[in-house]
């Protein structure tokens, strides 16, 4: 019997889900017909297309075979084995658009989709082909739980069934017949978690050894930039409360913008940051406007929290081989305190700065290695004591916002002959944090995908073009800028 143990951040997405807070990703891909005679090409044909795609390439991606068994009692962390009754169909479904099939109608239907939890005793992903699209469209909506994969080795998943041109490769089949064991018994789990938990006391104590190096290493890195003038990171729990910080309901909303790459590369040239900072100007200016029209500018600046890769570099391993989560996460001002466009966009960019140089203190390794550590049933009855109680609703939040930045290919990719149009990335909401904004860029477009609770942020249509708004404005004055620099 094999089982692989779920580790780290893997475990930790999987423990501290609640059905208000599932934890799992998605990419929505706008899909367009295929080229060739219209007749070939009917809703029922590009399905199977699809379909048959995604069965032929399950195999590059071992998990999603196989199912996160969890230890009798919560004992110590699930296990990975392959699923004996996996079936496709339970996984790929199909589905119609409402008309008029445009934007509205299918966040609608992404919405809805993102607010219902994996099913927990099949492997963790779904995925959704969308007909009824305007203008002959499709859309492909994958699914997958965060215990699987992060931003980075999401690309690697979706790579497996995308293909560089129209005709689609031919994927060599594996070399030995798929046949998986039976499931592990109760009595099998407890001798392998027993076996795992005689280990566990001295990796527990290095961890909380790392864990108080770490602290002190970055208290020192504090005390030196406070002497240098500079200020520190945002700490947790330091962000403001706001109306859309609170207890999170199952209910979710789902809003897609995009803007021109090059604009944004503009507005990084001449005021000298990156499309990173730019980003999160753009959502710093939003979100100013949206507490404005709600009557509540926070005197104090909004904090983002933003995931950050501890990958290394130059990885060429193929799909699967480096799925897992290998991430930190780093907390940044988003100066909603600053009046004026380009000097938040200058402190957003320092706050950049010094939370990077703070996070490569630690890497992050201590946050993974705590998360491998701690009782997942523990983990599980304090998340759900958090949202049970509504704590969030009367303290305030670790973070206002996730913000994640993605880089994705600019050539156009394919799917079963049809091009990708557009690329729309979902991330989770954290109990307590009512907003999640992920951007990807593809082709020459940055694409945002914004998740939000329906109860906090119910205009969420209205923040996308917050957004947008604050983008446009920072482009001008950037053109203005270019003009009077000649």
């Amino acid at each position: 019997m094999v089982m692989k143990p779920l580790e780290g951040m893997d475990a930790a997405f999987l423990s501290l889900e609640t059905p208000e807070t599932p934890m799992h990703v998605g990419m929505v891909m706008v899909l367009d017909p295929p080229e060739g005679t219209r007749s070939l090409f009917s809703p029922s044909t590009r399905y199977a297309q699809i379909r048959r795609v995604i069965g032929q390439r399950l195999h590059l991606v071992g998990p999603m075979r196989q199912r996160a068994i969890r230890v009798p009692l919560g004992l110590h962390h699930p296990v990975w084995v392959d699923d004996p009754d996996f079936e496709l169909d339970d996984h790929l479904s199909r589905a119609s658009l409402p008309s008029p099939g445009g934007p509205a109608e299918l966040d609608a239907f992404v919405a809805a989709v993102m607010s219902r939890q994996l099913d927990p005793d099949r492997p963790l992903w779904e995925m959704y082909v969308v007909e009824g699209l305007e203008g002959d469209r499709a859309a492909l909506i994958a699914k997958v739980h965060h215990a699987i994969l992060d931003g980075v080795s999401g690309t690697s998943v979706l790579a497996a069934f995308l293909d560089l041109n129209p005709r689609a490769r031919v994927v060599p089949l594996p070399n030995e017949l798929w046949q998986p064991e039976p499931l592990p018994s109760s009595a099998q789990l407890l001798r392998y978690a027993a076996a795992s938990l005689t280990r566990q006391p001295g990796a527990a104590l290095t961890t909380i050894q790392a864990g108080v190096e770490a602290m002190a290493e970055l208290g020192m890195h504090n005390r030196e930039l406070i002497g240098r003038g500079e200020v520190p990171p945002p700490g947790i729990f330091s962000a403001p409360r706001t109306s859309f910080n609170g207890t999170i309901s199952n209910r979710k909303r789902f809003a897609s913008a995009s803007i021109p790459l090059g604009e944004a590369k503009l507005v990084r040239k001449v005021f000298e940051c990156t499309v990173n900072d730019v980003i999160l100007a753009g959502v710093a200016g939003g979100l100013r406007r949206l507490l404005s029209d709600r009557g509540e500018v926070p005197e104090q600046a909004l904090v983002a929290m933003v995931p950050v890769s501890t990958r290394g570099e130059g990885g060429d391993a193929g799909a699967g081989e480096q799925l897992g989560n290998q991430i930190s996460g780093m907390l940044v001002s988003l100066a909603t305190d600053v009046d004026d466009p380009v000097g938040r966009l200058d402190a957003i960019a320092e706050s950049t700065r010094v939370a990077k140089d703070q996070e490569h203190l630690h890497r992050g390794r201590f946050v993974g290695d705590l998360a491998g550590i701690a009782p997942p049933a523990l983990a599980s009855r304090l998340a759900r004591a958090v949202a049970g109680t509504r704590l969030f609703d009367r303290v305030r939040p670790l973070f206002n916002v996730t913000v994640s930045g993605l880089r994705g290919p600019d050539f156009p990719l394919f799917c079963a002959g049809s091009r990708v149009a557009h690329m729309y990335p979902v991330g989770p909401i954290a109990e307590g944090t009512g907003l999640n904004v992920t951007v990807v860029s593809y082709l020459d477009q940055v694409q945002f995908g914004l998740l939000a609770c329906r109860k906090l942020i119910p205009e969420l249509d209205q923040l996308a073009l917050h957004i947008n708004d604050a983008l446009s404005e920072l482009v001008e004055r950037a053109i203005e800028a270019r003009g009077a620099t000649g």
